[in-house]
């Protein structure tokens, strides 16, 4: 690990605390859930159906612990500091390991900073769970501009490379001249962008997708496999649900008065943690009421889904990223395919394919992502 000495004049501990009168005001609000009238049939065809937001409403009241939650996140130590205007949380584990490889993390939507809890300790300190010493990584997991407590949005105008240029940045702040990084979904994209940048000492980038669709010639369909026709076909069924996508691309704000004002609102908004891969989510209920909790006590769903519009108005230019790239293909996630991600990533040197798991790997097989990790950026230390 190549480090510089650390600016740390604007860094600031900092803790996750929620008030009790917050607290309490959930558990009122949630006693008070009116439900909308039922579908036809109780399933995910029209969206989130009321049998499923009953059952979680009973647990998130009942059984849910949010205190457990906070003090297994407070495990880990948080910070805030300021870049472009932007106040930036993340948490920073430096490894046991002194010649660690430093590594980013960034999170999903409808994500957070949580959906690597269960890798910080593996990543950083492999020999206690039982990998070896140069497994080892020094870990930062940044909230994205927007979400938690990465906020208030400093303005508009924060695309995913506005992102990842943010991110670059912290590292250096932190005193990382070099670092790799890993993502899913917007955490990908930044990534990219990162790989794009190709910043001094930038290592790689490790990703669950490669967002490349066909472009329109013909000749594209000629390298593809069965398998890639199946992609195609997971690509429809996605496209057929997706409806926050345009949401969130044109009218962000309307959508969120709502789902700020009722936390029953916030879970129904958040189907994609128990609907991606179409019924196959391994997300567990307290995953994701970890997760909607927190979007809830930080009142972040009107700056989490931002970036959508400000991506569909950034015109950006198409770009072929030359750093080394590793991908991890989960079966019930979006299936990147390979012919088409080649043409806009020119350096894919790992690439791997899991029976299951899906768009929150994270969170679903920690493990095995883990282990995927470790293998993709041993490559690249080898050449």
């Amino acid at each position: 690990m190549t480090t510089t000495e650390k600016n740390t004049a604007d860094i600031r501990p900092f803790r996750v605390e929620v008030s009790g009168s917050d607290l309490e005001d959930l558990h009122q609000r949630l006693a008070r859930t009116r439900l909308p009238r039922p579908t036809p049939e109780e399933n995910w065809e029209y969206g989130t159906p009321n049998s499923y937001l009953a059952e979680t409403v009973d647990h998130w009241i009942n059984d849910f612990d949010w205190r457990a939650q906070e003090a297994r996140m407070n495990e880990f130590p948080h910070y805030l500091t300021q870049i472009d205007g932007q106040e930036v949380h993340f948490i920073h584990v430096p490894s046991v390991e002194e010649a660690a490889t430093p590594l980013l993390l960034v999170h999903t939507y409808p994500g957070s900073f949580a959906d690597f809890l269960d890798m910080i300790g593996p990543l950083t300190d492999p020999v206690a769970h039982g990998g070896k010493a140069e497994d080892a990584f020094s870990v930062v997991v940044p909230s994205v501009p927007g979400f938690g407590f990465s906020t208030p949005l400093a303005g508009g105008g924060w695309t995913i490379a506005r992102v990842a240029r943010t991110f670059d940045t912290l590292m250096r702040r932190l005193g990382y001249e070099s670092y790799g990084s890993h993502g899913s979904d917007v955490g990908a994209m930044v990534s990219r962008e990162l790989g794009l940048l190709d910043p001094p000492g930038y290592l790689g980038m490790h990703v669950l997708q490669l967002f490349s669709f066909p472009s329109g010639d013909p000749s594209e369909f000629e390298k593809l496999e069965p398998k890639d026709y199946a992609s195609l076909e997971h690509l429809k069924w996605f496209q057929s649900v997706g409806g926050y996508n345009a949401i969130n691309a044109s009218r962000p704000q309307t959508v969120a008065v709502g789902i700020a004002d009722s936390p029953v609102g916030q879970l129904a908004w958040s189907e994609l943690f128990n609907s991606f891969g179409n019924g196959t989510s391994l997300v567990t209920r307290d995953q994701i009421l970890t997760h909607v909790s927190l979007y809830w006590f930080t009142n972040t769903q009107a700056t989490a889904g931002r970036f959508y519009y400000e991506e569909a108005r950034a015109a950006t230019v198409p770009a072929v990223n030359a750093a080394p790239t590793g991908v991890a293909v989960f079966a019930d996630d979006f299936k990147t395919i390979r012919t088409f991600a080649e043409r806009d990533n020119s350096n894919i040197v790992h690439w791997s394919e899991f029976p299951d798991g899906g768009h929150f790997a994270s969170m679903e097989r920690p493990e095995v992502l883990t282990a995927d990790i470790r293998t993709f950026f041993a490559g690249i230390r080898s050449v």
